[in-house]
């Protein structure tokens, strides 16, 4: 037996966020920290699958997300990785 659908996916929003739903979910996830992602859409008052927010945080919002263009010294390590360990 499989596992229970994550949500009923009826009256969910989809497509792209907006600011708002970006707010929302940053300012749960940071007043209550990253926990059951099943039951966080609906805590936080977003009309979004669980998986969705999981995936917006870890890919978009959180900190630690570094954007825009590697530096030399960064395009220097991966080269000599790939050359050390291939496509592994």
């Amino acid at each position: 037996m499989g596992r229970a659908p994550c949500c009923d996916k009826v009256g969910l929003k989809r497509g792209r966020w907006t600011a708002e739903e970006d707010e929302k979910l940053a300012n749960y996830i940071a007043e209550h920290g990253e926990g059951s992602w099943r039951s966080l859409p609906k805590n936080a008052g977003l009309l979004r699958c669980g998986k969705s927010c999981r995936l917006r945080w870890i890919n978009y919002l959180r900190a630690d997300v570094k954007r825009g263009n590697i530096s030399k010294e960064e395009e220097d390590v991966i080269i000599k990785l790939h050359a050390t360990l291939g496509n592994r």
